[in-house]
């Protein structure tokens, strides 16, 4: 198998490096707005059930309740963009923004009543999705990808249980289960299954966070993810 990267694979590589950084830069620059304010913007999360919480449909992705939170967060959003972007050039911002929009969507239905703040619900959907693409695509590169960021982020998987109250399990849940119908969603698109010189050619050729209670809310917090 030739490794060796051809051109248009350097230039996509660099615009996933490009995309990828934007967005860090762009949670960070609303970290930054809200220590200048001197007001919390978790008010701007997603509250369920509860019509002006919709907007954090939206808006809950971008706002952190701390710098470790947010530290953590974009180191993993940050290898999964690159990984999504290098590996659906073509799919990626449906992949993207249909997992933000999802996700939220089901966390403000299904969710407690307290504000869900924090990008890790994107970040178990996206970590879903590329792995369960890679697993329907028979693609171990996109599997890998999943597994460093299970790795770095560190108990992924219990944290779709109501174990811990302060954290939002909830949209952690959805997210995953977001990415996994997503991968479902476009199992035929994206990139094609790994071909190894030892396959057959008939297999080659057919891939501790914060929770902030609100008194104008009946019992709403925040959750952050």
């Amino acid at each position: 198998m030739n490794d060796s990267p051809s051109r248009p694979d350097i230039s996509r590589f660099r615009a996933s490096i490009i995309v990828s950084a934007l967005f860090v830069f762009a949670l960070w620059i609303v970290k930054a707005l809200e220590m200048i304010s001197g007001n919390p913007y978790y008010k701007f999360g997603l509250l369920p059930r509860n019509l002006k919480g919709a907007k954090g449909i939206f808006l809950a992705p971008l706002i952190h309740s701390d710098f470790n939170h947010l530290i953590n967060n974009s180191i993993s959003i940050y290898i999964l963009l690159v990984a999504l972007v290098y590996f659906y050039k073509d799919l990626w911002y449906k992949i993207f923004f249909q997992s933000w929009l999802l996700s939220g969507i089901m966390v403000w239905i299904g969710a407690r009543q307290n504000y869900h703040i924090g990008c890790s619900g994107l970040v178990y959907a996206l970590a879903s999705f590329i792995f369960f693409s890679g697993v329907f695509r028979k693609n171990t590169n996109l599997m890998a990808v999943s597994l460093l960021v299970v790795f770095i982020y560190g108990g992924m998987i219990w944290g779709v249980l109501p174990i811990f109250h302060k954290i939002s399990w909830e949209y952690h849940l959805f997210g995953g289960i977001t990415g996994m119908v997503l991968s479902l969603v476009y199992r035929k698109e994206g990139p094609l299954p790994q071909k190894w010189e030892w396959t057959e050619s008939s297999e080659d050729d057919n891939a501790d966070e914060d929770f902030y209670w609100n008194d104008d809310v009946k019992d709403s917090g925040k959750s952050e993810v």
